[in-house]
C-alpha cells in the first residue's frame, strides 16, 4: 500500500444518500478475486449508458473529475453488502479517500484495511464539502484534520491501528510481518 501522511486533492461530489456497495461496483464485476480491471466496474450502472458508452451526465465522466483522489458522498455511503471489491474499485480508479457524514461499518473497515481513507465528518463539514464540488481539500492524517481551500481545519476521528497502518503503508499482514524480530524473540524465550 502507498502510505498516506497528508493528501491534497480536488473533490468529486456524489451527493446521493445510501450509496450501497452494489452501486459502487455491481455484482456482475465480482467474478474475480483480483483487483485488476475493477476500475471499469466502478459505478458502472451510473457511469455508462445502456449501449455501454459513457454517460456524459455522470460526474466521473466529466473533466473536473480527472485526477481527483477524494470522493465526497452523501450520507450512509457503503451500505449493503460486505464486498471488498468496492474499496478496491475506488482505489483502482485513483481515489484515496471517501468522506461522508456516515459510512457503513463494514465498508469503512474494508476501506481502511486496503489503503482507502474512509472518514466520517460532522454534518456541518459534510454540508460544506457537498456544496463545493471540485474544492481543494487537504486531509492531514498525522494531525487528523481536514481543511478545504485554506479554511480552518476540522478534526476527524480514525481508529488508531488503521491510522498507523495507513501512515506506514502496510496492511495488517504487513504490520505482522514487520514484527517478525519481536515475535521470534518472544518465541525463543518460550522454548
Amino acid at each position: 500500500m502507498k502510505p498516506i501522511i497528508s493528501l491534497t486533492s480536488t473533490t468529486v461530489v456524489i451527493a446521493d444518500d445510501d450509496i450501497d456497495t452494489d452501486q459502487i461496483i455491481p455484482a456482475r464485476f465480482l467474478t474475480t478475486t483480483s483487483r485488476d480491471g475493477l476500475a471499469q466496474g466502478l459505478f458502472a450502472n451510473w457511469r455508462y449508458l445502456a449501449d455501454g458508452s459513457p454517460n456524459p451526465d455522470f460526474v466521473l465522466n466529466q473533466p473536473a473529475a480527472d485526477g481527483a483522489q477524494i470522493i465526497v458522498a452523501g450520507n450512509n455511503v457503503g451500505c449493503g453488502s460486505s464486498r471488498e471489491h468496492a474499496p478496491w474499485a475506488l482505489l483502482a480508479e485513483g481515489f484515496r479517500a471517501v468522506l461522508s457524514s456516515r459510512i457503513a461499518d463494514i465498508f469503512r473497515a474494508n476501506s481502511l484495511k486496503n489503503g482507502l481513507l474512509a472518514i466520517e465528518v460532522d454534518e456541518s463539514t459534510h454540508a460544506t464539502l457537498l456544496s463545493a464540488p471540485g474544492a481543494r481539500v487537504t486531509i492531514d492524517l498525522a494531525q487528523c484534520t481536514i481543511s478545504m481551500d485554506g479554511s480552518a481545519a476540522v478534526n476527524f476521528e480514525i481508529e488508531g491501528f488503521a491510522r498507523h497502518c495507513l501512515m506506514e503503508g502496510v496492511d495488517q499482514l504487513g504490520f505482522i510481518l514487520g514484527q517478525d524480530e519481536t515475535i521470534s524473540r518472544f518465541e525463543a524465550q518460550r522454548t
